[in-house]
């Protein structure tokens, strides 16, 4: 079976190329013969390659900077998630997708600065108790 490290980094390419689908078939209505397989496939394979690793290795450190699994330790591993990981990661994350697009430098830059407020601030109406919820509920090893 493979290491816990290993299985986050599966489960991320898993999950975000589920994710892909998702948005394709549900929210974008596609359809399947509409279905974009490449964006799908570049989708897990940044799941695979960067989120899995990176995310996996954050909560590591943040178990270790913020030992504990109470409600109040939990909140505290949120604050510093979505208050200093967050930000860096959603920046790097739409640099590497624009480069997987075939962005120039450039062109991904403006796209960067076009999208990144909006994005951010999706994220912190999403994620903050889902984050509470994964540090007070699921062990280090199956985040």
């Amino acid at each position: 079976a493979p290491r816990p490290p290993e299985r986050a980094v599966l489960v991320a390419g898993a999950l975000m190329g589920a994710g892909d689908v998702i948005a394709q078939q549900l929210v974008e209505q596609r359809g399947l013969r509409g279905h974009h397989g490449p964006r799908t496939l570049k989708m897990m394979a940044i799941g695979f390659c960067f989120v899995g690793p990176v995310v996996g290795g954050w909560y590591k450190i943040l178990d270790q900077l913020i030992p504990g699994t109470t409600k109040v330790v939990a909140v505290k591993k949120m604050v510093l998630d979505q208050g200093c990981f967050a930000p860096c990661f959603l920046g790097c994350f739409l640099a590497i997708t624009g480069a997987m697009n075939g962005l120039s430098a450039e062109e991904n830059w403006c796209k960067i600065q076009q999208d990144y407020t909006d994005a951010l601030l999706t994220n912190y109406c999403i994620w903050p108790p889902v984050q509470i919820a994964n540090f007070y509920f699921v062990p280090l090893k199956h985040r």
